[in-house]
């Protein structure tokens, strides 16, 4: 709901209203607080905030926020008598649980990905998604902008500095998978694997 035009989130079940604060150590999206019924910051950080609160699991809430953000709080509308929105913990858990079928390319602690090939893995950072090389230093990053992803392939070599090789830009309501998985595509490519013995 609104108050004076300002987002208020109220946990019904903690009746306590919900805090940006706890989110805002995991990703950075709106320091000025929580929004909703459109793909942008102020709903990216609520979505955070939201499968933070629930789950209370931050790598849970950081693989899955921007979905949820793209297929939940997006959609999300006051109406009725009371002008507010209402989500369930029933309405959470059927959103992660279409996500997990789903299996979009998320980091998962180094382990290769099914969505990668063997030569990758996905690794967390606090704030991007990256996916390394394991035989030579070749990054894809994946970075979330207000209005768009920014997919850089970079080398680091023996240099100070990240160069960037190749870049892909897409809205952020896009999935970002089918353009990361070029750009390692593209990687193996310039510089073949090595033979696995």
């Amino acid at each position: 709901m609104r108050v004076d035009g300002t987002p208020v989130v109220l946990n019904l079940t903690a009746h306590e209203r919900l805090s940006p604060n706890r989110s805002l150590g995991l990703v950075r999206h709106s320091p000025a607080g929580f929004d909703w019924g459109y793909v942008g910051s102020g709903p990216a950080q609520l979505a955070c905030a939201l499968l933070l609160d629930y789950t209370d699991n931050e790598t849970v809430a950081q693989q899955h926020y921007i979905q949820f953000r793209n297929d939940v709080v997006s959609q999300l509308v006051c109406d009725g008598p009371a002008d507010c929105w209402h989500l369930t913990g029933k309405d959470i858990e059927a959103a992660l649980a279409e996500f997990e079928e789903y299996r979009v390319l998320t980091p998962d602690g180094g382990t290769p990905s099914s969505s990668l090939p063997a030569n990758w893995s996905a690794v967390s950072r606090t704030d991007r998604t990256v996916f390394q090389r394991r035989e030579i230093d070749h990054y894809v990053v994946l970075a979330e902008g207000s209005e768009e992803w920014l997919i850089i392939l970079c080398a680091q070599g023996d240099r100070a500095y990240p160069t960037p090789l190749d870049h892909r830009t897409l809205p952020v309501e896009n999935d970002p998978a089918s353009a990361v998985q070029a750009l390692v595509a593209e990687s193996n490519d310039l510089v073949e694997p090595e033979e696995e013995t």
